[in-house]
């Protein structure tokens, strides 16, 4: 099996989540968006905008960046759902395509982690999986502030299957995908 396989894939999982959600909170309204909820960041805007700033500085440095802590100066960059959509549309083609790129001999390489004060060595495996939890941790969160509005949060709880492709072919089409693209290993 080729080692890097499992990261392509998620990162597609990931994408396919994020458009999921952020689909689904482009029905609400601002005053929603922005409301106060119970979770670790105190709204919608804030725990989906945190996604956004932490990929930001993750990719960042999976790519040799320097980025470092000023990827979190503005901690909600994207006042509005149409905003942190398009943002986080670009994060999850970025990621993809840097995972994309990988070969499985990159996958124990050392990657530099500016952490302002000291420089975190890692190896982009674990990087990797680092980053795919911290998405799956934060919208969990925001699937659960969704739950609390009028608008029916979606399923996220699944990894989008082989064989249930074609149930999947229209959020597929939405993100330029093709299930050749995403089955071709």
């Amino acid at each position: 099996m080729d080692a890097v396989l499992p990261f392509r894939t998620m990162a597609y999982n990931n994408g396919w989540a994020n458009h999921r959600l952020l689909t689904a909170c482009a029905a609400l309204s601002q005053a929603d968006f922005t409301a106060p909820r119970t979770g670790f960041f105190p709204s919608l805007r804030a725990t989906l905008n945190h996604i956004l700033i932490i990929d930001n500085f993750y990719i960042d440095a999976l790519e040799g960046g320097t980025l470092g802590p000023a990827a979190w100066a503005n901690q909600e960059p994207c006042e509005t759902i149409v905003l942190l959509r398009d943002a986080q549309g670009e994060m999850d083609r970025r990621l993809i395509a840097f995972v994309e790129r990988l070969g499985a001999e990159d996958l124990d390489r050392i990657v530099n982690v500016h952490r302002g004060s000291r420089i975190q060595h890692e190896r982009m495996d674990r990087l990797l999986l680092h980053l795919f939890q911290h998405q799956i941790h934060h919208r969990g969160q925001a699937h659960a502030m969704l739950s609390a509005t009028a608008v029916k949060p979606p399923q996220l709880d699944e990894f989008f299957a082989a064989e249930e492709a074609p149930l999947r072919a229209a959020e597929f089409a939405e993100l330029g995908w093709s299930e050749d693209k995403i089955w071709r290993r």
